[in-house]
């Protein structure tokens, strides 16, 4: 049964008379505990698609479901980690955090929160950085704040937009790793916007992949049936990875590629026109004044 739903959903802006249409006839459905990555190229609509699972977009067409009810606005069951880790900069990594869980949990004693906040910070190994301004760390440690401050709400569904994609490989690797140790500790429904096919295949129970604008719509699934845990070092090795890292690739590349072809169909040439001379006209030599000139000597 389906936990997540997007159902027949359209985007769209502008003006009746001339909309630009973003998503079309979006279909999907997310079982609780899953972890579904959607895959697809810078400017596709990816984070129109999170907008619209996080409640912040309403569709134009269609509904979005959480467990039967349609989801019409942002809510604490729905944990959004944002791409740009969204830190307030003067408050430290415990007191974004407990702003939040305040906000969420206004109920809770002083030490259920600071308990609270100790738990998830000592989840993403920021323990001896709490009491650091977001300016004092490094990008890999401000987006585990990040990813501390969304636990904390303890959502329902977890949804990730691209939050891995401004780091370096080294701490994508141990971000990617933490991630997946606190999903499968600690289950829940996660939905990912990615664009790298290696890290969905590691990650993700299913991969979806997103086709070009406009109008993108979401394409055939691809299943990974791999085993869990998996293991980075030996997935090279792994002909199962192999084969839907092939044919994923294969696939966003051909997209691309009618992308391109579609685009250079459409271009509209270019009226011939030169650019206006504004170079000076020559100017006349100047006369010297017959006075000014120095008389010869008698």
């Amino acid at each position: 049964m389906s936990y997540l739903e997007i159902d027949q959903v359209d985007v769209s802006f502008g003006p009746v008379s001339d909309r630009t249409h973003v998503l079309s006839d979006i279909n999907l459905s997310v079982k609780e505990n899953e972890f579904v990555a959607v895959i697809g190229f810078s400017g596709a609509g990816k984070s129109t698609l999170m907008s619209l699972l996080a409640g912040l977009q309403e569709p134009t067409k269609g509904e979005v479901r959480m467990n039967g009810e349609v989801i019409k606005e942002p809510g604490p069951d729905l944990g959004l980690m944002f791409q740009n880790y969204s830190l307030l900069p003067w408050l430290t990594v415990n007191e974004n955090i407990r702003l939040a869980v305040k906000t969420v949990f206004p109920k809770l004693s002083k030490k259920e929160i600071t308990d609270k906040i100790g738990h998830y910070v000592d989840m993403v190994k920021l323990s001896h950085a709490g009491d650091k301004l977001p300016h004092e760390l490094s990008g890999g440690m401000r987006q585990r704040a990040s990813l501390a401050r969304t636990l904390s709400l303890d959502p329902k569904v977890l949804l990730l937009d691209e939050p891995l994609s401004a780091l370096d490989a080294l701490t994508r690797s141990e971000l990617q790793d933490q991630i997946l140790n606190i999903w499968e500790t600690d289950k829940r429904t996660v939905v990912m916007i990615t664009n790298d096919v290696d890290e969905a295949v590691l990650m993700a129970d299913r991969i979806v992949p997103l086709t070009m604008g406009p109008s993108a719509t979401l394409a055939e699934e691809y299943k990974v049936s791999m085993e869990r845990p998996r293991d980075r070092q030996t997935l090279n090795d792994h002909p199962e990875f192999m084969r839907l890292k092939s044919e994923i690739t294969n696939f966003m590349m051909g997209l691309n590629k009618e992308s391109k072809e579609l685009a250079k169909g459409s271009l509209i040439p270019m009226p011939d026109i030169r650019p206006k001379d504004f170079s000076l006209p020559t100017a006349r030599p100047r006369l010297k004044n017959k006075q000014s000139q120095p008389t010869s000597a008698a």
